[in-house]
């Protein structure tokens, strides 16, 4: 039996001040799984669903990225108001998020 259903990594690389590729860390990355794992809580999910800090996921020009498995799907921008979007219509509803999804096939392969 496996122990969650999901995984939800969400970047949280640190790189020197000024490096041209910069990175989640400085875009809020760390309050943003720390959202993640708070509403997981507080809606009797966390057994189920583990959100989970990541190093570089190499997709450093999308801003924070967040990815979830086993769907491995890749979202992009993720901002602290976007999380209870993913959190109700992707990981309770299994409806990734459009309009946050990474619109390159290197990421998403559905990507148009």
């Amino acid at each position: 039996m496996k122990r969650f259903d999901k995984h939800i990594f969400v970047c949280e690389n640190k790189r020197p001040e000024g490096h041209p590729k910069g990175c989640c860390a400085d875009k809020n990355s760390i309050e943003v799984r720390a959202l993640f794992k708070k509403r997981l809580k507080e809606l009797g999910l966390s057994h189920l669903v583990r959100a989970n800090a990541s190093g570089c996921l190499d997709a450093c020009e999308y801003g924070v990225t967040v990815l979830v498995y086993p769907e491995q799907t890749w979202y992009g921008n993720v901002k602290l108001e976007d999380v209870e979007e993913i959190l109700q219509q992707h990981i309770i509803n299994d409806k990734p998020v459009e309009r946050l999804k990474i619109k390159d096939k290197r990421f998403n392969r559905d990507a148009g």
